[in-house]
């Protein structure tokens, strides 16, 4: 097993560290908020305070990078043993394990440089992309709405591209962190590197839009024609719960949406606001429908799944830390008198209420209805639904619906997920226990109200046949 040295720290101990950070200088957010993404207008900001918006904007991130390259030093994160091997097992750990031992080769492509061949290496899809305007990454001096940024994914990772950069990005659903990140460095042609993040994407991707622990996002933003947030307006992030009114604002978005208002494709310099200055609508990029990206589309059905998807991963990551805290207080309480200490008990009624919110979110409870139906690009639509394992009656947890809601069959793909089956034994019993209690009943059960009785049959008929080995064990044992 790979070891740890003392000089560095985890995931977690930088998650602390950042409360810290947080509790002595709690103003720090808020500054940092107003420099990097709360300018509405630069000429009028600068006209007004007499500052250089711009120069400013610079040297702070500037001296960001540089804290963060000194602290990266001192402290490497270890997603790196100390013979630096990555010790994650997420699936952008085994490509770059891979190409450093010379069993896989990235081809150049002429055009679009190494993206093709890494996302052919993930078995990440052309068809999942979906692009964003807003600067919400960590090359936003890159991105802008002539050039958004490019997403792509599959079950357990994302990539992103953006123009003109010499860094592809990468997000993978970690067993052991819950999200671990990465850059692909595509000049590298020879022999390219996968870097491990240092802690830099924490910033964003571990807080309580993450649940809490390292993981996924989608947000949706107001943004200014600086594809600047704009001040003193909502940014929310989206799931499968979200109205479409509140959805992807900062992203482009294709195909076709019943006339259903939505945040795509516009530019708002007054947020909520609207008679102030109504909204502007954007048309497809000259450069995107140029075929400047692997895609001339952001496909509805794509971001609809992503959005799903990445909340998804961040409640399974979060169940499975408790339940490994709760394993740990279990373990130190081993030989004493009582049975459990108060710790324990704590981790007990935190691990039974993370998984009832997640049972609720895997079976897509309070999902937001369809009132008009979705078209989606038929590449994704079709290669997506058409995914197995399928069930002797040909049925699949990923079969789209699009017409009164995501999928046919209320429940999420991502059981079937590495990050499922990484989840702790003790996790998967409250989990398999809740499943019995909601699927096997004769009748609807409070909190699940929305699951038809067709909806429990069809979904315990697929899991029972498709998911039969975790069924047996954790759902119906005595069978």
């Amino acid at each position: 097993m790979n070891s740890v040295t003392n000089d560095q720290i985890s995931y977690r101990q930088l998650r602390q560290l950042k409360a810290w950070i947080a509790t002595i200088f709690p103003k720090a957010r808020i500054v940092f908020d107003l420099l990097f993404w709360s300018v509405p207008n630069r000429t009028i900001d600068q006209r007004q305070t007499g500052l250089d918006i711009i120069a400013i904007d610079r040297l702070a991130r500037a001296g960001l990078s540089v804290f963060f390259a000194l602290y990266a030093i001192a402290y490497p994160i270890t997603l790196q043993a100390d013979d630096g091997s990555l010790i994650s097992s997420d699936r952008a750990a085994r490509l770059a394990k891979a190409i450093e031992s010379g069993n896989l080769r990235l081809e150049e492509d002429e055009k679009w440089g190494l993206l093709p061949s890494l996302l052919k290496a993930l078995s990440i899809s052309e068809a999942s992309q979906c692009l964003v305007f807003s600067k919400t990454s960590f090359q936003p001096l890159k991105i802008s709405i002539e050039r958004p940024r490019a997403i792509y994914f599959n079950d357990d990772t994302y990539v992103g591209w953006v123009q003109e950069s010499r860094l592809i990005e990468i997000g993978a659903a970690s067993p052991e962190f819950g999200a671990a990140f990465y850059t692909l460095d595509s000049k590298r042609f020879e022999k390219p590197v996968i870097h491990p993040d240092r802690g830099q994407c924490l910033v964003c991707h571990d807080n309580q839009r993450t649940k809490a622990v390292p993981g996924f996002l989608v947000r949706s933003v107001y943004v200014s024609s600086s594809e600047r947030f704009v001040r003193d307006s909502p940014a929310m992030v989206t799931d499968h719960r979200s109205p479409f009114d509140q959805r992807w604002g900062g992203w482009y978005v294709t195909g076709s949406d019943g006339s259903t208002p939505h945040l795509g494709n516009t530019i708002n310099q007054s947020g909520l606001n609207h008679s102030q200055s109504p909204p502007t609508k954007l048309d497809i990029p000259k450069d995107v429908a140029s075929g400047a990206y692997l895609r001339s589309s952001s496909d509805i059905a794509a971001l609809m799944v992503l959005e799903h998807q990445t909340q998804m991963h961040n409640h399974f990551s979060r169940v499975n830390r408790v339940a490994k805290e709760l394993e740990g207080a279990l373990t130190s309480t081993e030989g004493r008198q009582h049975a459990e200490s108060e710790d324990t008990l704590v981790f007990r009624e935190r691990l039974d209420r993370y998984s009832e919110e997640l049972m609720q979110y895997l079976l897509m409870c309070d999902e937001f209805k369809l009132q008009v139906a979705v078209v989606g690009d038929s590449d994704f639509t079709e290669s997506f639904s058409k995914r197995k394992p399928q069930d002797s009656l040909g049925r699949s947890l990923y079969q789209l619906d699009l017409k009164t809601r995501l999928f046919r069959y209320p429940c999420s793909y991502l059981i079937y997920s590495d990050a499922f089956e990484g989840i702790a034994p003790i996790a998967k019993t409250a989990i398999g226990k809740i499943l019995k209690r909601v699927l096997l009943s004769e009748q609807a059960v409070a909190g699940y109200e929305s699951l038809s009785d067709d909806d429990r049959q069809a979904v315990a008929g697929i899991l029972r046949e498709t998911k039969k080995s975790f069924w047996n064990e954790y759902v119906e044992p005595d069978q």
